[in-house]
Order: C-alpha cells, then structure tokens, then sequence
C-alpha cells in the first residue's frame, strides 16, 4: 500500500489533492514510511505495556484526589466522560496508524491530511510539550528521592537518573520496550493489588473492618446532593481536571512503527489497552470515593495511602513513594522515546535538521535521542531556578496541548479515511476501522469543542488555553517564516 509518490504512503489519486509542499518532500527526505531506517524490535506485548504505563502516571496516583475533591463521587461521570472521548481519538489514530505506521504518527497524518503546516505545527507541539513534561517527571522523581536521602543535591538524583535513561534509550528499541514493560508492569500490578485491598474493604472482609456502604457516594438517597455535591459546574470542572490525565496513549502508535509486525501489532495493543485504562482509573476513583467522605483532606494529600492506611497496612506511604517513582521514571522513559522519534520523522520530512535523521547501528536515531535528553535536562533546570517564572508560562502554554493534537487527529482522521478505503479495496478489508465513520468522529469533535468552552469559562483552565493557543501561533509563525527564507533561497 506504500506509494513514494506521497510521504503517507497514500494514493494520492483517492483525495482531495495535497498542497504542494505536502506532496513533495524536499530533496533528503527519506524514503516512504514503510523504508524508515529504524530497527523493528518491538512486541505486541512492548507495546501495550507501553501504552498503559505512558497513561498510568503521577496523574492517577496523585491527581485522582483533586478530581474528587472539584466535582465529589460525581468525577466518576467526568472521568467516564473523558475516557469516551480518548476511546474514540484513539480509535481514530489506530485506524491511521494500522494502514500506514510512522515513528511521525499523527503528525504524518496531519501533514498529509491538511498540508505540511499541519504535521510541522503538531510535530514541534508535540515535541515541546513532552520535553516540558521530562524536565516536570524528573523534577518530582528527584524530590522524593532526596527525601529519603536528605544529604544528595537533587541536581546528582536528577543527572543520575537521565543519564541511565539516555543509556537505555540508546542501546536499541529492543531493550527499551524490555525494560519499560517491566517498569510499566509494577504500576499495573500496584493498581491490580489496590482495587483488590480497596474491594476487601469495601466488601468489610479485612480483619477490623466493616462495609463501608455507599453513605460517601450517595449520602441522602432522596437526592443527588450527595453524589453531586458541586453540581454540574463541579462535574464540568472534574472533567477539565481529569481529561488530561490519560494523554500518553498516543505514544502506542509512535512506537508502532518499530514493532516487528506494525499493524497487527498496533490493532492487538489498542483494542485493549483503552478499555483497561479506563477500568483502572474509574475502578480506582470508584474505592476512593466509597471509603472516604469526598471532602476529607487526605484525598489531597495522598488519596492511595489514604485508602490503604484505612485497610492498616503499615508502611503504605513509602510503599507508594516508590510506586510513584516508577511511574514518573517510567513516563520519563518512554517521553524521551517519543520527542526522539518524532524529531527524527519531522527531519526525515525536511522540517528538522538533517543531523536528527542519524542513525546508529542499532536502528536508534541517537542524535535525536541526545538533544531530547539535553532539553529534558535545560527543562529541569528551569524547574529548580525559576519555578513560579518562565517554567510556569512554559506548563501553562502546554497545558491544553493535548486538546490540540486530539482535535488535529479527528480532523485528519475524517479526511484520510477515504483514502485508507481506496488503498485497502473497500472499508470491509481495512485492518482497523472508526466506528460509525463519520458521524462518531464529528461527535468527538463536537466534544473536543465542548471542552474548549468549558476551559474558556474556568479561571484556571482558562490562562492554559490562551497560552497554548499563543504556542501554536508561534510555531506556525516560525513554519511561516522559514518557508518564506526557503522560497527567497529558491528564487
């Protein structure tokens, strides 16, 4: 199905035609995207692991109180809400990344869709925000560990750290999903062994302990006060707090270029590994908010050591310390996979330096690996020497970055899929289809556009987007710009 007329490895011929520059890559662009130079080590097994861990971070084990806290047990509509929306955006992705993988995933896409604005503006956005969220992960990482060890800098933790995971990542996509299957795997079993203590508890089976009822969730059963203490202005603002917590998912089809079989691989990983995310999270939230009144302090605090020290298991603050740790050092990981793959597709299409499309014998594209460790660690620093300064303007522009890459998704999604028709024979033989094309993916785009209202009426949420739509002005500005010195070149 690869043409190397087209860098998607599409016919052009089954849609609308592409602009120019989106057609035609420039000279040095490698070869069509089933030729990428990059070595195939991955498993079905790596890559649902993968896609799990990225998910399954610091934003469940710490965040899920706030959302508590914001709507009540009612966050569990706004967390089944947001997971319907990532189901359908995933499910969309899969179906693009199952005909024609790319280590440039929805950035290809985008650029073949809309022009090569569009896979250049997603692409660096997409860069930017992970590279912001490195220098976050190995901040926190390294607070908690100079916790237990009060006498280390937290700039040697932090140094420790990213060099080991430079070393992983440079020494072959092989041993990188072995290892972060294994990093991905304690965060699943430490979810699995909390919703089994959290069900003991519940149920009153644990040695001490009595049902716990549904008093915290439902409160009066006459009314709804109890369940939904804030309303639905708090169940919208649950919504804005936890829509973002399952962004990392993404990473599965980034990844899937480098997998041994990619669309089998691709399909496998992602009719799964949706549905579990979202049963770990609603479960978890769910043993939450029936053990504990939904405006007790410790969900702030802590709200896994909170459940577990109500079971009386000693010592569960430290334990999930190091839980946590995993977490973040396994986000930190696979980020730096994907800012190092999408660099590296973004200057395999001419929108990158060419040194970025280097790679070494091992299929890792190590130059690419190396300026995303080097930013990883210029984003720590600004963490430590500006924390309420430049490094707040930098989170807050990639707060709602997510909302963007969704929305370029559905929209690219609803224009390839003629063409994926086309280059298959007929939808009945695509390997992976959207449900219900086009009128589910217009629906998930309405959503999308639901949370923007919702963002524009919240003070917080607010400043995100303003200041994420100011980063992809920038960012087309600059795409603007070089493509004007480019045609001045020419001319």
């Amino acid at each position: 199905m690869t043409n190397a007329s087209s860098p998607s490895g599409l016919p052009d011929s089954a849609s609308p035609s592409l602009p120019d520059d989106a057609a035609h890559p420039p000279a040095g662009a490698p070869e069509p995207l089933a030729h990428e130079p990059l070595a195939h080590g991955l498993r079905t097994r790596h890559l649902t692991m993968m896609g799990l861990g990225s998910a399954i971070g610091a934003g469940l084990f710490l965040g899920s109180g706030v959302g508590i806290a914001t709507a009540g047990p009612a966050v569990l509509v706004s967390y089944a809400v947001a997971g319907l929306l990532v189901i359908l955006v995933m499910r969309m992705l899969a179906e693009m990344a199952s005909a024609v993988p790319s280590s440039g995933s929805f950035s290809v896409y985008a650029e073949t869709a809309l022009g090569r604005w569009a896979g250049f503006t997603l692409g660096w956005l997409y860069w930017f925000t992970l590279i912001m969220v490195l220098g976050a992960e190995i901040t926190g990482v390294a607070q908690i560990v100079t916790g237990w060890a009060p006498g280390v800098p937290q700039w040697a933790v932090a140094l420790v750290f990213v060099t080991a995971f430079a070393v992983v990542n440079l020494w072959g996509v092989k041993h990188f999903g072995e290892f972060e299957f294994w990093f991905a795997l304690v965060k699943v079993a430490a979810i699995v062994v909390f919703l089994a203590i959290g069900v003991l508890l519940v149920l009153g089976w644990l040695p001490g302990t009595d049902p716990v009822g549904t008093t915290n969730i439902f409160g009066d059963p006459a009314s709804l006060a109890g369940f939904a203490p804030n309303g639905l202005p708090g169940i919208a603002a649950g919504l804005l707090v936890v829509v973002f917590a399952f962004g990392g998912i993404e990473i599965v089809t980034i990844a899937a270029a480098e997998a041994r079989e990619p669309q089998k691989a691709i399909v496998s990983a992602t009719r799964s590994i949706v549905w579990r995310i979202l049963f770990f999270y609603v479960g978890a939230v769910a043993i939450m908010a029936l053990v504990l009144p939904w405006d007790s302090p410790e969900l702030l605090s802590g709200p896994f050591v909170a459940v577990l020290d109500l079971a009386g298991l000693p010592g569960a603050a430290r334990v999930m310390e190091v839980v946590v740790v995993v977490a973040l050092l396994s986000a930190f990981n696979a980020n730096v996979y994907g800012t190092s793959r999408m660099a590296f597709s973004l200057a395999g299409r001419g929108d990158g330096h060419r040194a970025l499309t280097r790679v070494s014998p091992t299929g890792v594209p190590w130059v690419a690996v190396l300026l995303s460790v080097l930013f990883g660690l210029v984003s720590v620093g600004l963490n430590w020497l500006l924390p309420d300064q430049v490094l707040g303007i930098l989170l807050n522009a990639v707060g709602s970055a997510l909302l963007v890459i969704w929305v370029f998704i559905a929209v690219s999604q609803l224009r390839l899929r003629p063409r994926l028709e086309a280059a298959a024979g007929g939808a009945e033989k695509m390997t992976l289809r959207m449900w219900a094309y086009p009128w589910l993916t217009w629906a998930t785009l309405a959503g999308l556009a639901g949370l923007v209202v919702l963002m524009a009426f919240d003070d917080v949420a607010r400043v995100q987007l303003a200041s994420t739509v100011g980063l992809v002005a920038v960012i087309v500005a600059i795409y603007g710009v070089r493509s004007w010195v480019r045609g001045r070149r020419s001319a």
